[in-house]
Order: structure tokens, then C-alpha cells, then sequence
């Protein structure tokens, strides 16, 4: 791979706010409490628990193990930061409420005014997109141009397009996408870009069935209905091993969806919750044998209890020495942006997810 492709983009990075300079003091999580979309009821119009993420945060509350004081802070993205993967044209298509109705499958937001809209629904999917990319990526089925399945922001294109740009020594990443759906939106956006090496395994019977996406999928694990734990863990470890062997990238992006969940009305698979907190280990293990920095996303899950199983997750992750002092001890790569620096740790989270197509069943 040629130098100048490796460093494709550095010499032209915008000013950004998002970048900032994070204290040691600080876990790696990521949080704002406008991750949560409440707007009279709307929300509850879509299978997604809206308010997974501050359900999370609240059992690492009660479990002793977060505090405000040592959460990152997400923060907006602004149009500025999103004109880097999206077209001006696309982002004004944002402005009329059909199309943001459109794309969040809730019906009802077509005859609020736009204004209402942008507050309520946009904002909040605009500070998980800036908190994304502080870290790793979420909405997988958004591309530059185009949005779907409650994915309004291409922010996991985002995170990498940033990391590119603006890190030295990033110039090869790794998308590991274990959502139940097939991730067609950051497929489209580096169909032709070898930098980015994508391992996606998915439920083959359901949304969104992109064959011409599936052509950036290098790595491609395509699963059966009903598929239980012991299938799934050995598929996950085989191919996770195979893709990390196979390109050394300089980051990992980990598509952590829990719609992979036994009785999930869209996934369609048969995992346990422990064969979660299992799978979420093996993939940072794998990171952390080979000392690559892994950003982890929530991504899907349609029932209640996946806010508890990615809590018991994130603690077993913990105990196990894959994330907080014990990992970022000298794993930490410092990120230079205009006048901030940030650190990025060695095993990062974002609480974070990509809300699916309600036509996914």
C-alpha cells in the first residue's frame, strides 16, 4: 500500500470540536444523555428500547463501577464534521420531516414541524454520531448518501474517515460486524477503499439482503435462522482469528448488536446471554493478543433486557482485564487535532447502537 494513500485526506482536516482532551481519571465509555429519544411516545413507535443506553449506564451506577465523573462526554457532531463522509445535498434532505420519517420508520414524525424534529430525533442521533466518532462507529446501515433503518448518520464511516485523517500511524482499519443484520452501510462507503478490511456475519434471511454491499465483505459469515451458541462462538473466534491474521489493521471497529438475542423479534437467531458476554470477550481478546486499539459499539437489540446483558458485558470485560486501568496501562495513542489532543485507549467502548428496519422480521 502506497504512502500516499495511507495518509489520504491528513493534509485537509477541518476544524472539528470533537476532538478533545480526555483524563486518565476517565473510563473508557463514552455517554451524553441525549442518546436517549423521548418525544410524547414517538419513540416507543419503533421495536428499539430508545432509552437502552441510560438503562445501561444506570446498572454500571448501581454496580460501583461508573461515575459521572469518570464517563467521556459525547458531543454534537456539527454539519461541518458530518460533510466529511455526507453530501451537502443529503444532510439538507434531513430538513423535511418526511424523509426523516422515512428513515426512523415512525410514521407520525411527517406532520411535526421540522424544527421539533431536529431537537427531538436529530440532535440526540447527532451527539451518538460525534460521541462515535470520539470512538468507534454504530449506524451501519447509513452510507454517505442515503439512510435507512433508523440510521439517519454514517457514523461509523465517520470514525475511520476521521482516524485516517487526522491520526498518524492509523491508516488500516478492521470492521468487525457482529449485529444480527448485514452492515450495508459502511459496506458502500468503502466498497473500493483496500484501507478498510470488513468482517460481517449475519442473519442471511434478513434486512437489508444488499448484494451489491456484500461486495466490500471480505470476511463474510452468513448464518442460519435460529442459530444457537456453540455454532455461533466457534464461528465467531474462527473468523475474528482469520480476519486479524489475515490484515494487521491499526484499529478495530467492533459492531457489538444484541439483536443476535434468543426470541429478538428482527434477528431471527437463537444466541443466550451469556453466548453475548462470550462473544464480546473473544473479540477482545483477539484485539488485545495482538495490541490493537478495538472501539466497541451496542449497536441492535429489540427487547428490554439487552440493556442488563450489555451492562453484564461491559462488567465481565472488566474482570476480565480487557478494559479499565488494567488494559490501558501504556496501550494509549495520543490523537492530535488543531489545538486538543485525546487519548485513545486500548479498548475503548461507546454506548451506542444503530436502531434497524422495522420491516426486518
Amino acid at each position: 500500500m502506497s504512502s500516499k494513500e495511507d495518509n489520504e485526506g491528513k493534509s485537509s482536516s477541518h476544524h472539528t470540536g470533537l476532538y478533545i482532551s480526555i483524563p486518565r481519571t476517565c473510563l473508557p465509555i463514552v455517554y451524553h444523555p441525549d442518546y436517549n429519544i423521548t418525544f410524547m411516545g414517538l419513540e416507543k413507535l419503533h421495536p428499539f428500547d430508545a432509552g437502552k443506553w441510560g438503562k445501561v449506564i444506570g446498572f454500571l451506577k448501581e454496580e460501583q463501577f461508573i461515575t459521572d465523573g469518570n464517563i467521556v462526554e459525547a458531543l454534537e457532531a456539527t454539519e461541518e464534521d458530518l460533510l466529511v463522509v455526507h453530501t451537502k445535498r443529503y444532510l439538507n434532505r434531513l430538513k423535511w420531516s418526511v424523509v426523516v420519517a422515512t428513515i426512523t420508520e415512525i410514521p407520525p414524525l411527517l406532520f411535526l414541524p421540522n424544527f421539533l424534529v431536529q431537537r427531538k430525533v436529530l440532535k440526540p442521533l447527532r451527539t451518538q454520531t460525534g460521541g462515535t466518532i470520539m470512538v468507534g462507529g454504530g449506524f451501519h446501515h447509513c452510507s454517505s448518501d442515503r439512510g435507512g433503518g433508523f440510521c439517519a448518520y454514517a457514523d461509523l464511516t465517520l470514525a475511520i474517515k476521521f482516524l485516517f485523517e487526522r491520526v498518524e500511524g492509523i491508516s488500516r482499519a478492521t470492521i468487525i460486524d457482529l449485529d444480527a443484520h448485514q452492515g450495508n452501510g459502511h459496506e458502500r462507503d468503502f466498497l473500493d477503499d483496500r484501507r478498510v478490511f470488513i468482517m460481517d456475519m449475519y442473519n442471511r434471511y434478513i434486512y437489508p439482503g444488499d448484494g451489491y454491499a456484500k461486495r466490500a465483505i471480505k470476511r463474510k459469515v452468513e448464518l442460519d435462522w435460529g442459530t444457537e451458541d456453540s455454532e455461533y462462538l466457534q464461528k465467531v473466534e474462527l473468523h475474528s482469528e482469520g480476519a486479524l491474521n489475515e490484515v494487521r489493521p491499526d484499529i478495530i471497529v467492533y459492531n457489538a448488536g444484541t439483536d443476535i438475542l434468543d426470541g429478538d423479534p428482527l434477528g431471527g437467531l437463537s444466541i443466550s446471554p451469556h453466548g453475548i458476554v462470550k462473544r464480546d470477550e473473544i473479540v477482545f481478546r483477539a484485539a488485545m493478543r495482538r495490541g490493537i486499539p478495538i472501539l466497541m459499539v451496542t449497536s441492535g437489540g429489540y427487547q428490554k433486557k439487552t440493556a442488563r446483558i450489555i451492562a453484564d458485558s461491559i462488567l465481565n470485560l472488566h474482570q476480565q482485564g480487557l478494559i479499565g486501568a488494567e488494559a490501558l496501562e501504556g496501550e494509549g495513542i495520543i490523537i492530535a487535532s488543531d489545538q486538543h489532543d485525546v487519548q485513545l485507549y486500548f479498548c475503548r467502548i461507546k454506548i451506542h447502537r444503530c436502531l434497524r428496519h422495522s420491516d426486518d422480521s
